[in-house]
């Protein structure tokens, strides 16, 4: 986990290390404490930024804003202003489970508005202290987010990792008791072949002795006889077992008297008391008695001699429950007659075993015996003759045999060993474990596995195994069932604007409102990032309509976000089963496929799968991999075309410049229209990019302009919701003007009125910053959005684009020269300028020469062409008036 593994696992170093590179990249100064208040590590800077932040930030204002985020548990995080103006604090205090476990402090001063040349002289003015690090509004709160959500979720992790590696141990120890029975099971299984063995009793003893000393790695072991107050070796184990009864007896260590067994462990008293007298030849000693016809005359007896052991209550039982079968076998030699015993002792042994245990007699179909565990297991102590039949079958193909009692939700596993019974007949022993606490483990683990991290819903994962198993059961009993592929539309905008944490709260809530619609309460999924798939099983396919319409109402209240109310609605697309698909891979493209389909049809619709669009589909699909393909290959691809904006009002040079729009020319499918492209590279997140490299090259484009005899050329270069929306778009600019050396003020950025929907605090914040560069900010598409006049006062503009939808009846309908009217006249009283899009009749150019129109583009004037192109027609050819302009002449 590095650095972020908890805080008892910082290295105050690396931290700091990190906390250096991290302040330098967002132009901020960070610093550590732990739960208790203590310097993790201090602010990475040099000894003089030291100084100065001490200097601005107390001592006793950090212990305060520490105090708030951590003591009084109502805030988490807080933003204070300074008593320098333009400096700002932080603290973000990291909980779990209502505990803090480390609080991150920062610095920032804030240089909005200032341009590169300006900055560090208006910087001085407006404070009495000036740092190396100077950062922007948006890119302080952004540190503070990514800072607090990478430390969430690193802690989180670490306490998902503590309670999975106790869950672990536990299924450990529980295993190893399971191997440490079936071990005892075995070796007890093997001694009870003894009972009708014809072997000598000397060769039986000596296998006793081998068998029990393996499961208790005991060094050594004897069978003593005690005879006329003599001891004799009957069988012994182990290389120097030979001596022992004269070790023994050096050692002061005494045969246990009566039926009680003497167990000496490395730390019992006697040992302790022997070992005053000097060394002993051994570490730890358990003597068992053995009973024969009421007599105690035989003593079986193990011993360590190389580590310090203390016996352990299985193993002792183990001694216990092996002598009793042993004197069974002597008792058996002597009376072979009687049986009785043996199966008493038999008995007792297998009450104790820690599982179940049924011998079964498969010719007869009967139980010979059971246990009391087995009748515990088992509804009223009663078990099913065909239960074992069927274990049985399982059992001769597999090792192991897993089986479940749902209404005591207990699981167990069978295990089956050949064993010859007490009457010498061969018989089936079944052992049965109850497995349930290693099985609610494994399903503790599975859920994790399938559960996604951030929202509890089941993940993708989950999805395809879910659907697979939905699509068999339909395919099989001839239902049908539905897979809904929702997308959140412009969800971008949102984690951009309000910041990773808020867009997370969005998804959590979007995630408990699935979980309340009645019919998929256990089948929405998460896929991942903003999409989400619902399965409507057969069951509940009778109420598909209702069950759409609550998704869709969902989506048709604003959210309650950071003190404000944002919309943010989806895209979802429908696909059937099994009738339009029955593989999982199938289903989720054709529902994804028809999800795309709503969006480009506008957003926040509902789209079913069209199999007779298949076509168009497989061109889709061709697009989206043509279209990674060029964006990873320099852009080549993507051509910047030209179409001439024109003064009207102007008679020698009626061109000022153009409006720059990107075409697609694929090598692979030649042109593609941009109202085909650009929707999918909003969906695929590649439109800041390709957006990018259009700013670039109309800049590149209209300084060649400038240089070549037209300085009054401008270039006006579209930005989508999404590049406007970057939380770097006014460095982007910046880097942009300076790496290709335009006049500013040749560069119109046209965004859309639409922008004006959410958030537009933040829209005029980011156009003033754009502005205080010196560009020229152009609303486009204008009478097409929402509360316009409302909000034009508002907005920071230089140009109004009148929508071309209102050219289109220009001539004949009085509604729309009378809202050209009215803009013209709203722009002039605002001071900025008013452009009309799409002119492509001589009589819709007339009617704008009553009014208060200069700027002008459209087919009437001139198509969008080539740079070569406009650089040839308009920038090197010495036109005093356009082709266009001496035709209109000629028609007066």
């Amino acid at each position: 986990m590095g650095i972020f593994a908890g805080t008892q696992s910082f290295i105050p170093e690396r931290l700091g290390h990190f906390l250096y590179k991290y302040g330098e990249i967002a132009k901020v100064y960070v610093a550590a404490f732990d739960e208790n208040g203590e310097v993790l590590a201090d602010f990475a800077c040099s000894d003089e930024e030291r100084i100065k932040i001490d200097q601005v930030f107390t001592a006793e204002e950090k212990k305060e804003l520490f105090q708030r985020v951590t003591e009084f548990g109502l805030e988490d995080q807080v933003v204070e202003d300074t008593a320098f103006d333009g400096i700002k604090i932080a603290a973000s205090a990291i909980k779990q489970n209502g505990k803090t476990e480390m609080v991150w402090v920062f610095l920032g001063q804030i240089r909005e508005g200032l341009t590169a040349e300006a900055g560090e002289t208006e910087a001085e003015e407006s404070a009495s202290i000036v740092f190396e690090r100077q950062t922007t509004l948006s890119l302080f709160f952004w540190a503070i987010d990514v800072l607090r959500d990478m430390g969430l979720e690193c802690i989180q992790a670490q306490h998902s990792v503590a309670e999975w590696e106790a869950a672990n141990r536990r299924s450990l120890n529980s295993a190893n008791e399971m191997t440490g029975s079936m071990q005892r099971m075995e070796i007890i299984m093997e001694i009870l072949q003894h009972l009708d063995s014809d072997k000598a009793i000397e060769d039986i003893m000596q296998e006793f002795l081998q068998l029990t000393c393996t499961y208790l790695k005991a060094d050594m072991a004897d069978i003593i006889k005690v005879k006329n107050d003599e001891s004799v070796i009957l069988a012994q184990w182990g290389e120097e077992s030979k001596a022992m009864e004269r070790l023994i007896k050096r050692g002061g260590l005494e045969l246990p008297e009566g039926r009680k067994p003497k167990i000496v462990s490395c730390d019992s008293p006697i040992m302790k008391k022997m070992q005053e007298g000097g060394e002993l030849p051994f570490k730890a000693v358990a003597m068992m008695p053995v009973e024969i016809g009421k007599q105690i005359d035989m003593y079986v007896c193990y011993y360590d001699t190389l580590r310090e052991r203390i016996w352990k209550l299985e193993e002792i039982q183990f001694m216990k429950d092996t002598v009793r079968i042993l004197q069974s076998i002597m008792e058996k030699r002597i009376q072979k007659n009687s049986i009785v015993s043996s199966y008493a002792s038999l008995e007792e042994i297998l009450e104790t075993i820690g599982c179940a245990v049924i011998v079964f007699d498969s010719e007869k179909h009967e139980i010979q015996f059971m246990n009391q565990k087995t009748k515990l297991m088992f509804p009223k102590g009663k078990i099913d003759i065909k239960f074992l039949e069927d274990v049985r079958q399982v059992l001769l193909k597999d090792k192991i045999y897993e089986f479940c009692d749902r209404k005591r939700e207990r699981w167990y596993e069978a295990h089956r060993n050949e064993v010859r019974w007490v009457d010498g007949k061969a018989r089936t022993m079944y052992s049965i474990f109850d497995i349930t606490d290693k099985k609610q483990y494994q399903q503790k683990i599975e859920q994790q596995a399938y559960t996604d991290f951030l929202t509890g819903l089941f993940n993708r994962l989950c999805c395809e195994r879910d659907l697979a198993r939905t699509v068999d059961e339909a395919r099989k009993y001839g239902e049908t069932g539905a897979l809904l592929y929702l997308d959140l539309d412009d969800f971008k905008h949102i984690n951009d604007g309000l910041g990773h944490r808020y867009g997370d709260i969005l998804l959590k809530n979007i995630s408990d409102a699935f979980r309340k619609i009645r019919g998929i309460e256990e089948t929405s999924y998460r896929m991942g990032g903003d999409e989400f798939v619902i399965i409507i099983p057969p069951s509940w396919y009778g109420e598909y309509d209702r069950i759409v319409e609550d998704i869709k109402a969902i989506f048709a209240k604003p959210w309650a976000l950071k003190g404000g109310n944002y919309y943010c609605t989806m895209s979802m697309g429908i696909v059937t089963f099994p009738d339009e698909g029955d593989s999982v891979s199938d289903l989720i493209q054709k529902a994804d496929i028809a999800m795309y389909e709503a969006k480009k049809s506008g957003k926040n619709r509902v789209a079913k799968f069209d199999g007779d669009k298949l076509s168009e589909v497989n061109k889709r699909l061709d697009m989206e991999k043509n279209m990674r393909d060029a964006t990873t290959n320099g852009y080549h691809e993507f051509q910047i075309y030209y179409q001439p904006i024109v003064d009207i009002q102007k008679e020698d040079t009626p061109c000022v410049g153009a409006e720059a729009l990107i075409r697609w020319n694929s090598a692979a499918m030649g042109f593609i229209s941009p109202a085909d492209f650009i929707p999918l590279a909003e969906y695929l997140g590649l439109i800041n990019p390709i957006g990018n490299h259009v700013l670039r090259q109309a800049c590149m484009a209209c300084k060649e302009w400038n240089e070549n005899g037209h300085p009054e050329y401008k270039v006006n270069v579209n930005l989508s919701v999404i590049q406007l929306l970057q939380n770097n778009i006014v460095e982007i600019v910046e880097d942009t003007i300076k790496e290709t050396g335009i006049n500013p003020r040749n560069l119109t950025l046209e965004v859309t009125e639409s922008l004006a929907i959410n958030d537009m605090e933040r829209m005029k914040g980011i156009m003033r910053s754009i502005r205080t560069l010196g560009v020229r900010i152009a609303l486009d598409d204008f009478g097409t959005g929402y509360s316009s006049l409302n909000h034009i006062r508002e907005i920071p503009l230089d140009v109004i684009k009148v929508d071309q939808s209102f050219v289109r009846d220009l001539v004949e309908d009085d509604y729309s020269q009378s809202f050209v009217k009215m803009v013209a006249e709203l722009a002039s009283t605002l001071g900025v300028s008013i452009c009309v899009e799409g002119i492509e009749k001589y009589e819709q150019y007339k009617v704008l020469e009553n009014m208060k129109v200069r700027l002008v583009q459209g087919y009437y004037f001139d198509r969008p062409m080539p740079k070569e192109d406009f650089v040839e027609k308009y920038v090197k050819a010495s036109i005093k008036e356009p082709a266009k302009k001496k035709e209109v002449r000629r028609k007066k």
